[in-house]
Formats: structure tokens, C-alpha cells, sequence
């Protein structure tokens, strides 16, 4: 399972309780690259570090291998597409975004390219891109009422993903 999507919009909040209730693993691949120092330079402009796309890849290559993983990060294009059974889109109005950035101390151009970013549906695009369309889902991440309701349609689709491949 792949959720991609713009910083806010509620993929780590998601992907954690999804790990618990489906028992699959989490791997948050900001914390990863943190851990593991997957770095090849800083950003000056965003103020933060530049990934290592290819070590992440190679870092996460056995557990992947593997199954039964949810991988959280926003971006997408440079995972193999082997690894993937569905990949999900979370997508937040932008009010809603604004605030949670802020309230995250995003602020200037940082803040307003991830907002452009969701405005321009940037994200899903990458994804359709990188992976067969119909993998590919976008689901709205408002409110607690649609992290529940995201939570039943996915453990169903889990679900049902078991039962036809085993």
C-alpha cells in the first residue's frame, strides 16, 4: 500500500492506524531517511534535506520484497512499481491544508508550494504517471469522519485483496 499526497493532508495519521488494524508494517520514509542519514545535500530554499531516492530504494528493497508494508511519503516517482497493490491519494481542501501547515511552522514559498501543489492536484498526477490508473485512488481526508470512512473501504479492499490472491 503506497499514500502519497501533499505534507497535511493526514497520510501518517492514516497509515498508522491502517498498520494497526490490517497488521501490516508502517514505514514512514521521512523517518527513515532521518535514521539512516539518506541524504545527498539541503535544500537552502525549503530549508530542508534532499533524499537519496536510490539508498531509500535500496534501504526498503527486502522489507518491500517482502509484502504487507505501507509506505508514507509525498512523493512517488521514483519507487518501483512492482511494489505497490494500491496506491492511495489522500487529497484536503485547502482551507483545511492551510491551517495545518501553519500550524506546523510552514510558512512563504514552502507553504504556499504545497498548497499550490494540492490546488494543482500535483501529487495525483505523479501517481497516475508512475502507476497503472486503476491502483491509483484519491480519497478526501477532512475529517475524522473521512479518516474512518477511508479506514473501512480500505481494510475491504484489503480484504478482498486477500482473499483473491491466496
Amino acid at each position: 500500500v503506497w499514500s502519497p499526497g501533499t505534507p497535511g493532508v493526514g497520510k501518517t495519521t492514516l497509515g498508522k492506524e491502517l498498520a494497526s488494524r490490517a497488521g501490516l508494517s508502517y514505514v514512514n520514509v521521512g523517518d527513515l531517511a532521518k535514521e539512516g542519514q539518506l541524504y545527498e545535500g539541503f535544500d537552502e530554499e525549503y530549508e530542508c534535506p534532499i533524499l537519496d531516492e536510490d539508498r531509500v530504494v535500496d534501504e526498503l528493497e527486502g522489507r518491500m520484497s517482502e509484502g504487507g508494508v505501507i509506505v508514507d511519503y509525498h512523493g512517488c516517482d521514483f519507487f518501483p512499481e512492482r511494489w505497490f497493490h494500491i496506491v492511495l491519494v489522500l487529497r484536503t481542501d485547502n482551507s483545511c491544508l492551510y491551517q495545518r501547515l501553519q500550524s506546523r511552522g510552514y510558512t512563504g514559498k514552502k507553504l504556499q508550494d504545497n498548497i499550490q501543489c494540492e490546488i494543482f492536484q500535483t501529487l495525483y498526477e505523479e501517481a497516475v504517471l508512475s502507476y497503472r490508473k486503476e491502483i491509483v485512488h484519491q480519497l478526501p481526508s477532512n475529517t475524522p469522519e473521512d479518516l474512518e470512512r477511508n479506514l473501512d473501504q480500505i481494510m475491504q479492499w484489503i480484504e478482498q485483496w486477500t482473499k483473491d490472491n491466496n
